[in-house]
């Protein structure tokens, strides 16, 4: 089984603002509100490739009531845990440019991570993938994927699935995941790199990575394509097919679920780098996640 967790889900208002004035009344030209958060995202993306995954996180409030029945009337799988406080809600302002404003989230503490941790030394059983996805509230520490999965460690041959950015993700790598997925400007931010480099230097980056625990390394480079390294010694490059960015939320979670579709229907790194670098290219060419049909026709682009 699939378990995806998403410790900060949010409601996502997508607005359209033509021209963004600061210090003036704007109006929206069209409004969305879909349910948001990493790990949803990357089950709702397996859900439409047809693999089967459970989503696990915390809500809270009115706002995690309608995340709840947003996901429920999806169709996915869930079982939330309900925390003091408001679920998020996130402000995706579309223009000529995108401006996100996320809010603060859940005041979560150790007893909320604690019911985490044993509902998941019920559920996890060997072979089983566990996805770890997004940001935490400021109320936990950057250690807080780590000590989860530190907490986890007597369940062997859990295939665990990492995005996330800075100390939260680092700090992970110790505990050898099976997969880390960060984009170009988080690889930046962790090698303390200022400008966006060439396929080799963040190839030579992804190998650090591995050095420091990861097993497999994806690094997402948006319209660049992705590169990957992997516990076989091998090492890859696939270019994105060409198009017009429309929406880049959802594309990083979208690769993830792509990655892992494919891997395991094929247990190919390769084909499932280039199905995964698809579906994210897919995602930002559309409104929404994409579907399966958009994203094999993306494939067919990039063969």
């Amino acid at each position: 089984m699939i378990y995806t967790v998403t410790f900060n889900p949010s409601l996502d208002l997508y607005m359209r603002v033509q021209n963004l004035n600061v210090n003036k009344v704007n109006r929206s030209t069209n409004d969305r509100l879909r349910v948001g958060g990493k790990g949803i995202n990357v089950s709702l993306a397996l859900k439409e490739l047809g693999n089967e995954s459970v989503a696990l996180g915390f809500v809270g409030g009115f706002t995690g009531d309608a995340i709840t029945r947003s996901v429920e009337e999806s169709g996915l799988k869930y079982d939330f845990i309900k925390a003091e406080g408001l679920s998020r809600i996130n402000v995706k302002i579309k223009g000529t440019t995108e401006t996100d404003i996320n809010g603060i989230g859940l005041d979560l503490g150790p007893s909320d991570v604690e019911r985490l941790e044993r509902k998941l030394k019920k559920l996890l059983k060997s072979g089983d993938w566990l996805v770890i996805c997004g940001s935490v509230p400021a109320s936990l520490s950057e250690t807080a994927y780590a000590d989860l999965i530190y907490s986890l460690r007597r369940i062997k041959d859990v295939n665990i699935v990492i995005d996330a950015s800075g100390s939260l993700l680092t700090s992970t790598l110790k505990h050898r995941p099976f997969l880390i997925k960060p984009n170009i400007f988080e690889l930046c931010e962790i090698f303390g790199i200022s400008y966006i480099p060439e396929v080799k230097r963040v190839t030579e980056c992804a190998r650090e990575l591995q050095k420091m625990g990861a097993r497999n390394v994806i690094v997402s480079m948006g319209g660049a394509g992705a590169v990957m390294v992997t516990e076989q010694d091998q090492s890859m490059y696939v270019r994105a097919a060409s198009g017009e960015l429309v929406n880049s939320v959802g594309a990083g979670d979208s690769m993830i679920a792509g990655f892992m579709h494919e891997y395991i229907n094929s247990g190919s790194f390769f084909s499932a780098l280039n199905f995964a670098t698809a579906a994210g290219t897919a995602c930002a060419f559309t409104a929404d996640l994409a579907t399966k049909d958009q994203i094999d026709y993306i494939e067919s682009l990039m063969l």
